[in-house]
């Protein structure tokens, strides 16, 4: 089975900006949906403007929208709100990522389009969701991870708030919404019947989270920052050693005992301050101290071949140039080729997901705006005609 398969013959409608909608979008894609993307005519979608911008196109806008086609309405036009909801109406999914109660101003609310469609999956992502005291609020990235507890459990122990460099909270409210949207098919093919889905950046955010809330829960304590370290296990963190850092995760008794090997300090397995994770993690500055004094006598290179060698989990602190270079990225074709609309051409890095050992391949370019207004209108026609 190839990837690009397993939603042939889905029609997915995105009414998306920016990230957690076309990320979530693009997963479809991926996996072989027809998505037709609708933008207003002039700007488009918000990322076509993000730098980096490569002869007039951004690398930003096409890592989130290949496999995608663009047609451009003005959604506060009502012809063009009527194009959209016959589009909406012909469709399986329809993706939006608007605050709450826009797209019921429009009339492409999920209540309207269910009269029209009553199979349509209709997914809507938002800041906080589509109810409750503080729905109408607007929120970003940045404002999710500040609220959701997340940059209260990142960052040095002591330091100001820090927020994951990452966007997380939008590219896992995208991918909530893809899992969820995916489930939800499989539910109309047994009974014909759509459903309104409700993502909330917020509780995207939370429920990866479970580590940190579980351990509230059984506490009553906070979690709290503790740079690269973990709560409940070491050594698992980042380790200074000549010239730089590297990563090392010694997360059971016998990797423990691995680590004391190279290090040549077979005797720390008896000290009774570390004989268990649970010791080890109640000690573990001192542990720190204790191996940082000897990673002090090589660099990073040299200690991450000792540890491969032994078995124990381990890695350098990569930067993006270097971890797109490692053979193993290759090995497993994830950066590609991209065509931008202009025909530059660019590198992406593709679905991650492989079946049958084999990664999706890349259908469609990323789309210039409303580069599909004709053909996809003239299907539209089509069907309407056929019916």
């Amino acid at each position: 089975m190839q990837q690009e398969s397993t939603l042939k013959g889905i029609r997915v409608i995105e009414i998306c900006n920016v990230a957690a909608g076309p990320f979530c979008g693009m997963l479809l894609a991926d996996m072989g949906a027809d998505l037709v993307k609708i933008e207003q005519p002039g700007s488009g979608d918000t990322l076509r403007s993000w730098a980096p911008i490569t002869d007039g196109y951004s690398e930003n806008f096409a890592s989130l929208n290949r496999n995608k086609r663009s047609v451009a309405l003005n959604l506060k036009n009502e012809q063009d709100q009527q194009v959209a909801a016959r589009l909406i109406a012909q469709a399986d999914v329809l993706i939006e990522n608007n605050r709450p109660g826009v797209m019921d101003r429009l009339g492409l609310g999920y209540a309207a389009m269910r009269e029209q469609n009553p199979a349509l999956v209709y997914c809507s992502i938002s800041a906080y969701g589509q109810s409750g005291p503080r729905s109408q609020e607007g929120g970003f990235d940045l404002t999710l991870q500040a609220m959701s507890g997340l940059m209260s459990v990142t960052g040095e122990p002591g330091g100001a708030p820090i927020k994951c460099g990452v966007p997380v909270c939008d590219f896992t409210a995208g991918l909530y919404a893809a899992f969820s949207i995916a489930t939800a098919l499989r539910s109309v093919a047994l009974d014909g019947q759509g459903t309104h889905i409700d993502v909330s950046m917020l509780g995207a955010t939370l429920g990866i989270a479970a580590l940190q809330t579980s351990q509230y829960f059984g506490t009553g304590i906070d979690p709290v920052k503790l740079g690269s370290a973990h709560p409940r296990n070491a050594p698992y963190q980042v380790f200074r050693c000549e010239g730089g850092y590297f990563g090392m995760a010694a997360g059971n008794n016998s990797l423990w005992k691995a680590v004391c090997t190279v290090v040549e300090r077979e005797e720390l397995v008896l000290d009774a301050r570390f004989v268990n994770p649970t010791d080890r993690a109640a000690n573990q500055d001192a542990l720190r101290e204790i191996l940082e004094e000897i990673f002090a006598a090589a660099d990073a290179e040299t200690w991450l071949k000792h540890f491969r060698g032994a078995g124990v989990p381990c890695a350098p602190i990569n930067d993006y140039s270097d971890v797109l270079a490692d053979p193993q990225v290759e090995h497993m074709e994830w950066v590609r080729d991209l065509e931008l609309p202009n025909g530059a051409r660019t590198r992406t890095f593709v679905s991650p997901v492989r079946f049958d050992s084999r990664s999706a391949e890349l259908r469609l370019r990323p789309p210039a705006l409303g580069e599909h207004n004709e053909e996809v209108l003239a299907e539209l026609l089509k069907r309407q005609t056929a019916e």
